[in-house]
């Protein structure tokens, strides 16, 4: 059984948050689907709210300090990253914008990542397209078919807000698994199509 490193990326503010329960879920989706193809997660959880005087010096310095170094050297070396935001004025919150703007641009090169937002209303859920895919598609990273969007409904007990959102996470995370178990960091050829992606193309249906 082979180990795969999945870094999972919280950007909320308040404690407890929506943001970490939507994160948490994912995470735990996320093990059990590599559980089940035989692989073992090894999981580093990162409250960027811990962090944000450390990512803001190095923001205007460019020198990590603190937890941040070890932080940053986990993601270049994930084999899955997942990143949860809350929605702030219909796009990512400037902390997990900021944090993200320190990571270097190739530490994410050819990393498969799952983006995740929460808010207050369905509305915001375009938030997943126009802001956090085009963001990570910039980084060069492997953004996952399916987004997950939690609005405040979705956490209802027994309503059909919270199937629908369950059904989006284990797909999600079904997904990145996939991805993740043929991560190859620092292969000659970073871009070089991973065995089974084309099972992951034809299966978004189901």
């Amino acid at each position: 059984m082979s180990t795969r490193r999945i870094v999972t990326v919280s950007a909320g503010l308040s404690t407890p948050s929506s943001t970490r329960l939507l994160a948490d879920r994912l995470t735990a989706a996320t093990e059990a689907s590599l559980a089940d193809r035989g692989e073992k997660a090894e999981i580093r959880v990162v409250e960027l709210r811990d962090l944000a005087h450390d990512i803001m010096n190095a923001m205007t310095t460019r020198v990590p300090t603190g937890e941040l170094p070890g932080v940053l050297e986990d993601i270049a070396a994930a084999d899955g990253v997942i990143a949860v935001t809350p929605v702030f004025n219909a796009s990512y919150s400037g902390l997990f914008k900021s944090f993200f703007d320190i990571v270097e641009p190739e530490a994410l090169d050819g990393t498969p990542v799952l983006v995740a937002a929460t808010g207050g209303s369905p509305r915001h859920s375009l938030v997943l397209e126009h802001a956090l895919r085009p963001m990570f598609a910039y980084t060069r990273s492997v953004v996952v078919p399916t987004g997950v969007y939690a609005a405040s409904e979705d956490w209802g007990a027994g309503g059909g807000g919270g199937r629908e959102l369950s059904e989006r996470v284990d797909r999600a995370a079904r997904q990145l698994a996939l991805l993740a178990a043929d991560h190859a960091p620092g292969a000659d050829d970073p871009y070089e199509e991973p065995t089974s992606f084309a099972e992951l193309m034809s299966g978004l249906g189901t």
